[in-house]
Order: C-alpha cells, then structure tokens, then sequence
C-alpha cells in the first residue's frame, strides 16, 4: 500500500487500529495508521501522506491530543522502542519507548535520564517539548542531556542533528516540538543512579496556603537532588475526597541524606503522613488514567519566576473558586537555570516554580463556564510568565506567544522554512513557516 514501508498498516476494523487511533483525551478516526519501524519506514510513510495530500500525526506514546486525527494519516512510532546503552554512559533510545519502559531497562546499569513521571508518556513526544520530571533540579530538562538525534526530515532525508550536525536544526528540536522533522533515536547522557528517596507527604487540605509557603521555604535552601510537587485536588465524589499532597524525589539512595532534605517538608503545618521511602527510580513512575469523553477540561499554566506570596496569595484564591480544579506547583529552580535562555528553543531558564490549573466541566458546558475559569486564571497569569507546551491539551490561540518570545520564534520560523516549507508537520503546536 505504501511504496517502501515494511512496518505494519492499520485500518479501520483491523487488529490494533483502534489502539493506534486513540490519544489522550480523543479518540480519532484516521483513514489509516502506518505502524514503523525504522526510519526508512517513517520517509515512506511522510512521502505517502504528502501524496495523498493527508493529515499527518506523529504519535509515540500517544499522550496528546494530537497525536491522532479524523480523516489523516497516524504514523505510529511505538514499534521503535530499542533502549541501547553505549560508552560514557550514553544512551540511545527509539523514539517510540516509554520512558518508565526506559527506567526499568536502565535499571540494571545503574543509571537514569531526567524525564517526566509518567509511565507511558514517549520518549519522542515529552523530548521534543523539553521535559520537566522528577530530576528536573538535579540534572536539568531532558533536552539538557540530548546529545544527538536521527531525524526524518519532510523531504525524507534522514539525518543526524547534533550540535555539529544541522546545529540549527539540534537547536530547534529541543523544545520547538514536532515542527521540523520526525526522531527515531535519541541519544542522552545517562546519569549514574542507583535508587531514589520517594513518596507523598499528606496535608490537609486547608492548610494549602500555608503549605505552599512552607513548602516554598523549605525547596529555596534544599539540596537540588531533592526534586518536590506540591497537588490540590478537589473531591470527586465521596471515595475521592479533597486532598492535598507534596510528592518528594531525592536523587540518591542515600536514605540519611535524603531524610535530613525532607523532614522539614515533614513538618509544614497541617501534615498528616506520608509514605516516603526507598525505591527504584522506575517506581516513581506514575500512571494517570485519561480523561473520560464526557469531563471537558480547561487548562492553564506557566512559569513563575519568583514563587513569591502575592503569588502564592493569588494561586489558592483561584483555586478554591474553581471548585473542579486540579492544582500542581513543580519547584524547577536548579539545573535548568544555569542553561543560556537562549541555547535551546525552550526559553524559560529563570524560573522558580512551574504552577498548572485543569479544571472540568461536563461536555454540554454552555461557552461561558469555559470563559469564566479562563479569566479567573487571568490573576495568577499577570505574575506568570511563558507556557508549558507539554502541558497544553489544546491549541489555544495565544499558546505559541506565551512558549516562544520573539526572538526565539523568528528563529524557530526561520527552521521551519529550512526543513519544512510546506508544512507537512502542521498536526501539533505549529510553527508556521
């Protein structure tokens, strides 16, 4: 069907479409998805979609609403899973893995690359937006350990991008998402980990206030190997009570070390247990279950540069006005700040907290609902800067103004226009030539 292509074509009502059409949040209706497994598969597969004049969604582990469509092409990247670790602790992994897949295979060397905390979440798809995880202070961004990248550009060349090779190009794919080119294989610098401290310390939810400013206290003179999130989440139903919880990662099975980090977060006021203990570092992975087809969800988020109390004061304000929301406030402050604003396409490198909102309403919700939780963001937005695109589950039109500033856009349009002028790679958070 597909001059070249040795993977496997799904079509609807065959074995396994169904899966291959599903992202997060959507179920799409693609005329096909095109299973690959190598690169050569992934050129094929790009000239059959320009052809056929198609739709085309990369999808790796399929955690975007994006990454499927009504009416395209889905190229399906799940099959290039390899995970291969070569000198100096170098790691080269297929597009396609997941990155809990990847912890577990790295497990036996000792070793980890900073990522998300998502068990299936892709190695291509969280890579390519920058990646914010449970290493984030410690070892910075994902793409801060991106040393190389094979890619599958829309004229079908495949080739390498590294800061010597198609440097603009290395440039763009660490945090322009998609726009340029379809990666394989990424290769990372490992870090050398042999377990980590880890758990959840329980707060009662109406201590959120005083929980984010302690918490806030506490991370400003820790260690960076202690990574922590702080989660308020409204009651779903009587089994689902309100809760507010601080996860905590420390990176080293250390557990003296770490426990002298974290208990004065076990101290904060209002804390009722936790479960913070030894693990592997695969077991932090967490597996959240996708929205359901009848919740709508209404997210924002962004950068605080300065996780100071007016801040703080706005946060909990908001948040316990939208009664539905979900609240998340990542301290980042660490590694990903001694990186040059401008040495990668994500430019946000003087930031202390990363603060996100998710509130849900039915799906028949009259516009309004929708507009009312996006101003009452707006107070928190004036003390934010940018806009986590990993985050985003929808386009909203001012997404790509709040990711890129000026500067960093011109640039990422003038990339555009040299691997991709026609736009073929336009199902995502696009870049317009």
């Amino acid at each position: 069907m597909i001059d070249g292509f040795a993977g496997t074509i799904l079509l609807p009502g065959s074995d396994e479409y169904l899966m291959a059409a599903t992202a997060y949040g959507k179920v799409g209706k693609p005329v096909l998805a095109a299973r690959a497994t190598n690169a050569a598969d992934v050129a094929a597969a790009i000239a059959y979609a320009r052809a056929q004049g198609l739709v085309l969604s990369v999808r790796s582990g399929g955690h975007s609403p994006l990454n499927t469509n009504d009416g395209g092409m889905v190229l399906d990247l799940s099959r290039i899973r390899d995970v291969e670790v070569l000198e100096d602790n170098r790691v080269r992994l297929g597009s396609g893995a997941t990155w809990g897949s990847v912890a577990q295979e790295l497990i036996e060397h000792d070793l980890a690359v900073s990522s998300g905390d998502t068990y299936t979440v892709g190695v291509g798809g969280l890579t390519l937006g920058g990646g914010i995880g449970w290493l984030v202070r410690q070892h910075g961004l994902t793409i801060d350990s991106l040393r190389e990248a094979e890619v599958v550009l829309p004229s079908g060349a495949i080739v390498t991008a590294s800061e010597t090779s198609e440097p603009e190009l290395f440039w763009a794919l660490r945090g322009g998402g998609g726009n340029f080119g379809v990666v394989t294989r990424f290769t990372f610098q490992a870090q050398p980990l042999r377990g980590v401290v880890f758990g959840a310390i329980d707060v009662h939810p109406e201590y959120l206030a005083e929980t984010l400013r302690g918490w806030r206290d506490v991370m400003r003179a820790a260690p960076e190997k202690l990574n922590s999130t702080l989660y308020s989440t409204p009651e779903f139903g009587p089994e689902l009570p309100a809760a507010t919880k601080v996860l905590v990662c420390y990176g080293s099975a250390d557990q003296a070390e770490a426990m002298s980090a974290i208990r004065p977060l076990l101290a904060l006021p209002g804390v009722t247990g936790d479960d913070v203990e030894l693990k592997l570092f695969v077991e932090v992975f967490d597996e959240p279950s996708a929205p359901p087809g009848s919740i709508r969800i209404v997210d924002r988020n962004g950068f605080a540069r300065d996780l100071d109390d007016t801040l703080i004061e706005r946060v909990t304000t908001v948040n316990a006005a939208l009664e539905s929301a979900v609240l998340m406030v990542r301290y980042v402050r660490g590694a990903l700040n001694r990186v040059p604003s401008d040495a990668t396409a994500f430019p946000h490198r003087d930031v202390e907290a990363f603060v996100m909102s998710a509130a849900f309403l039915p799906p028949d919700a009259p516009d309004e609902d929708e507009r009312r939780i996006m101003d009452g963001w707006l107070p928190v937005a004036e003390r934010l800067t940018g806009t986590y695109g990993n985050f985003n589950l929808r386009a909203y039109p001012d997404v790509l103004d709040l990711m890129y500033p000026p500067a960093t856009m011109d640039r990422l349009r003038a990339a555009k226009r040299r691997y991709d002028p026609e736009n073929l790679l336009a199902h995502n958070l696009n870049i317009a030539p």
